[in-house]
Formats: C-alpha cells, sequence, structure tokens
C-alpha cells in the first residue's frame, strides 16, 4: 500500500519520515546523560512513602561500573547474560550495563519457575544471569539442570536501592511478612550486584555495528507454541523509540513523568516504559510489584505522572476502582494501551476520569514492538489500532494466497515493514522463513485498513472461530460483552459443536455486586450482532487467566473447556 493513505492522517507536527541515527542503545541513553546530567531518571517507588531517586549522572555512573566489571568476568561481544528480574533499579543497570560491554539482553519474565525458567537460558546459551534476592530461590530449584555449564551468577538484594534506614531496618521484616524470602541462595556460587557497581578496569575497545548486533532476545511464542527468540539489534531498538518520539509531537523532553509498572522484561514495557522515556530526559516512576489498582492509583495520586504507558486490563481496573475519583489523577497527559485489544468503553470511562489521551497501539516482539498506534492528538478511531508509524510500510494480504494484495475494508494478513523489524529468530531458520518474507514480517494478525488509513485488527488468524462455515472473531464478540452494564471483564473462545462444528463460548468476570445471568448476556449480545455471532454459554468466573503483562491467554480458557476441574 502507498504510505500516503495513511500519512494524510498524521497530526501536525509528526514528520512522515525520519532518521535513524547509527547509534546503540547505550549511546541513546548516553547522549540524554550529557543533555539532562542532573534530572531524576529513576525513582524506585516501593511505596508512595517509601522511595529512592537517581539522577541520570548517577545511573549512568552505575552502569559504566556494571559493564567494566561483566567485562572483568571475562564476558566477550556477543556472550548473552539473562535479566531475570522484576522492574527495579537492578534491571534498568544490568541492562544498559550489558549492552555498553557488548553482551545481548536475554529477557526472562519473573514468574518464570522450573521449565520456563530453564529453557530460556539454556536455549539462548546464557553465560551470565542477573537476579534478585526475592527470586534467587527459584534459580537453586532448576540448579541441578542448568550447572553443567559455567554461568555466572550476580544476586541483587531490594535493601541496596532502598533509603538507607528503611533498607538498613525495616524492609527485609516487611517483605518476609508479606510471605516474600529476602534471603541469598545457599546451592550455588554468586556474586553480588553491589561489587559490580565497584570501580573496574577500562572496557575494551570494541566496535559496534547498530544494524547487526543483537542487543535484546526476546522470547515469544509466536506462531506456533514453542517459544522462540526474536533477535532485535540495535537499529531496531533505537529506530522503535525515535519512531514513539516523533509520534508524541506534545512530549517535553526532560520533563515528562512516566509510570514504569508494565514489565520491563516484556517488549512493550522495554521500548515504552523504559528506552523510550529515558532517551528523552524523562523520570521513570518504578515499582517491582505486578501491576494493579492498588499499587498503581497511589502512585499516581504521589508522583503525578504526565505519561502512562498500560494495557486494557490494568485501565479497566482503574476505571471500576471506587477509590479513583477521590485520588488526583489529572496529572496524566498521554496513555498508550498495548498488549491487547482496548474497548470504546475503556477508553471513555478512562479519559473522563482522568482528562489525559488514551490511544491504542499495535506491535509484536519481532517489530520492537510498535508499528501502528492512533495520533495522540486530532483524529483518531476508538476500536482501531491506528495508522503506521513514521518510516514503516503495511500490506494487507490474502488469506488464501499470501502474494496477494487486498484493498481498502477487505480483512487479511497484516503485514509490515520498516527498521524496527527484527533480524530473524535465535537459531530457528525455519520458523523466521515463515514470518520473515522478502523484507516483510507477517503478523498472524487479520486486520483491514479504511479510507484513511487506520487499521483495524480483525482477530488473530489461529483464534477465529469457524461457526458453520462463517468466520466469527473473538474481538467483535468481546466488544460487546463489554457493553453490558454488569460485565467487568470478558473474553470470548470457540469450542466444539457436533452440528456447526465450532460455536462461541464466553467467559465473563461480574462486576462487584451484580448477578447477571446467562440468557441476558446472551440476549444482549444477539441484539447487536449476528445471532451466530452470539455465544451459545456464558460461563461466570472470578477473573480471567492472564499474563503479566495484562494480556488474556485465550489457550488457558481452551485448555480449562478440554480439561474440565471435577466438581467436588
Amino acid at each position: 500500500m502507498d504510505r500516503a493513505l495513511w500519512q494524510v492522517s498524521y497530526p501536525k507536527g509528526v514528520p512522515k519520515e525520519i532518521e535513524i541515527p547509527k547509534e546503540t542503545v547505550h549511546g541513546m541513553l548516553h547522549k540524554a546523560v550529557e543533555k539532562f546530567p542532573s534530572t531524576p531518571a529513576v525513582i524506585f517507588a516501593l511505596t508512595p512513602t517509601v522511595s529512592k531517586s537517581w539522577t541520570y549522572r548517577d545511573l549512568w555512573k552505575q552502569i559504566v561500573a556494571f559493564s567494566r566489571n561483566l567485562a572483568a568476568q571475562g564476558l566477550k561481544k556477543g556472550d548473552r547474560i539473562a535479566l531475570f528480574l522484576p522492574n527495579c533499579p537492578q534491571y534498568i543497570i544490568a541492562f544498559y550495563g550489558a549492552l555498553r560491554a557488548g553482551l545481548t539482553v536475554v529477557q526472562v519474565s519473573p514468574l518464570y519457575v522450573g521449565d520456563d525458567l530453564v529453557f530460556p537460558i539454556k536455549d539462548s546459551g546464557a553465560k551470565a544471569v542477573v537476579t534478585v534476592d526475592l527470586l534467587s530461590h527459584h534459580l537453586e530449584e532448576v540448579w541441578p539442570r542448568i550447572k553443567d555449564r559455567k554461568l555466572i551468577v550476580i544476586v541483587g538484594r531490594f535493601k541496596d536501592v532502598a533509603p538507607f534506614i528503611v533498607g538498613k531496618f525495616f524492609l527485609e521484616g516487611a517483605l518476609r511478612k508479606k510471605g516474600m524470602d529476602p534471603s541469598l541462595p545457599t546451592k550455588y556460587d554468586f556474586q553480588l550486584f553491589t561489587n559490580f557497581l565497584q570501580a573496574g578496569p577500562p572496557l575494551p575497545k570494541m566496535h559496534f555495528d547498530p544494524e547487526k548486533d543483537v542487543a535484546v532476545f526476546q522470547y515469544t511464542g509466536g506462531t506456533t507454541g514453542r517459544p522462540k527468540a526474536a533477535m532485535l539489534t540495535h537499529r531496531n531498538l533505537v529506530a522503535n523509540a525515535l519512531q514513539l518520539r516523533t509520534w508524541d509531537a506534545e512530549s517535553r523532553e526532560g520533563n515528562e513523568r512516566v509510570l514504569s509498572v508494565i514489565p520491563f522484561f516484556h517488549v512493550y514495557g522495554m521500548t515504552v516504559a523504559l528506552n523510550y522515556p529515558l532517551f528523552f530526559g524523562g523520570t521513570l516512576i518504578v515499582n517491582p510489584e505486578k501491576p494493579s489498582p492498588d499499587s498503581v492509583l497511589p502512585l499516581i495520586d504521589r508522583f503525578q505522572p504526565t505519561e502512562f504507558p498500560g494495557v486494557p486490563a490494568l485501565y479497566n481496573a482503574i476505571n471500576n476502582d471506587p477509590r479513583a475519583k477521590s485520588l488526583n489523577l489529572r496529572s496524566i497527559r498521554a496513555c498508550l494501551s498495548g498488549s491487547a485489544p482496548l474497548t470504546v468503553e475503556i477508553t471513555k470511562k478512562f479519559e473522563e476520569l482522568t482528562g489525559g489521551r488514551l490511544i491504542e497501539g499495535y506491535g509484536l516482539s519481532e517489530a520492537s514492538p510498535v508499528t501502528h498506534a492512533n495520533p495522540l492528538v486530532g483524529n483518531r478511531k476508538i476500536g482501531a489500532i491506528g495508522l503506521p508509524v513514521p518510516n514503516t510500510d503495511m500490506r494487507i494480504v490474502s488469506l488464501e494466497d499470501p502474494t496477494k494484495d487486498l484493498g481498502i475494508e477487505e480483512s487479511g494478513e497484516l503485514a509490515v515493514r520498516g527498521p524496527q523489524v527484527m533480524k530473524g529468530y535465535w537459531n530457528q531458520p525455519e520458523e523466521t522463513a515463515l514470518v520473515l518474507k522478502d523484507g516483510w514480517l507477517f503478523t498472524g494478525d487479520i486486520a483491514r485498513v479504511d479510507k484513511e488509513g487506520f487499521v483495524f485488527i480483525v482477530d488473530r488468524k489461529k483464534d477465529i472461530v469457524l461457526v458453520g462455515g462463517f468466520n466469527v472473531y473473538p474481538r467483535e464478540v468481546e466488544e460487546v460483552l463489554y457493553e453490558h452494564p454488569d460485565v467487568l471483564e470478558a473474553a470470548a473462545i470457540g469450542v466444539p459443536d457436533d452440528k456447526l462444528g465450532e460455536v462461541v463460548k464466553a467467559f465473563v468476570v461480574p462486576k462487584p455486586g451484580t448477578k447477571p445471568q446467562q440468557a441476558d448476556i446472551i440476549d444482549f449480545v444477539r441484539s447487536r450482532i449476528a445471532h451466530f455471532k452470539a455465544p451459545r454459554t456464558v460461563e461466570f468466573v472470578d477473573s480471567l487467566p492472564k499474563t503479566l503483562v495484562g494480556k488474556v491467554l485465550r489457550r488457558e480458557l481452551k485448555k480449562s473447556v478440554e480439561s474440565p476441574v471435577p466438581k467436588a
């Protein structure tokens, strides 16, 4: 498709093309350090009243020390280092320190245990692991399965990044009361993170090629179940941060405060809540807990962030929290929502509550991740993922014949091309060839584009429900379910049916104090969309299974249908 189709819809101040500098990720941060040395870079908020901050100068000093000590351990350019960490200062220091030392960061979810934890460490060939005291015991549990190779293990302590008095006298006791174990591991040798912040020998000279050097291994399920590491280069990550910066024409360098609570280990958090704000002098407000109204609302009230990247489930939870109306949330200017579809109802309620602008964006691990976003100013379309960001091309291709391009309002697979698209999958050339074709990344998402260039995701190819030969997209069913006044959260899946092949089943979390009935929910949906698209059954549940980022796990819902838990 011709870029002119969507570029005419760009808001004022957003350039049609941008220049991507030949710069590394850590090099971009260093430029910000030189420009904003005394600006707070990170506020680590254990609670709204217990926090510690680092200026850009302070942060860079620790990054330099960490990188030097990594090299002193014998780690060389191109080696992999796994970060098994929550959002905390140690993550930020280790991330940029590793890149400065020429290493590739392997992203590991802090929720991983057992096989999930072993796989990325062994598959990536990581030579070092960085973790914290609260997670180090999960590493102990799998140590017999990974000790066959020499691993450098670096363990940080939460008390070392807390205010001095709190860290020395109160923190460990408070953590134990919450059922957390801050003791250090005993089953493997490790080095303390603080030792890596001491002065070390200068780094050996090395040459970086941002276009070829891989900065991050970002594991993703992709089109098949086995995790694959998307290889994201320095250029990929720098390009995507710059694309986001130019998209927000009203952003003020050195003056934005970003609530960075979505996890950094996830590609969305890494780019939108870490790299992008730090490249341009923003202040990160960091909290290590799983994002929820309990942790997030007091932070907004106390620290008054101007930007709040998040996910629909979190915005929806805030909308429905009775405390939200009594707290000061009006500092919020801009919110980019990703990782899951954003409904009209969630958008309207959140904007009324905060006065900020909440837009839906779109991306995937293989694209660093952002490829599309709604404009932050001017015209937008709620329900659309927006327009391709600068320097990004797109096509809508036929599901039957991927070589055939479709036109306006025709639904097909979305393919994208741009400087943010990955180098390929680590050690998986066959899988790479399935999704990267002649420079185009085939996303696996079904989409359509309107005459103004706005793109609407219809659904995932693999999530289509085939009801009597007709395609039903779970997203359109969920949009209607969210409109019901008694529905807090909803998800739709396909289940087997003897007559129609498949039918739709809905899972609904009712709003507190309500008791919706199955027949009422089904009739409500049937009154708004075609009867064959409406759920045949509705299961009411206390919660929906989600990733740490907040994406609903439809595959877990399908498993629950295939293997129901026996009734007591």
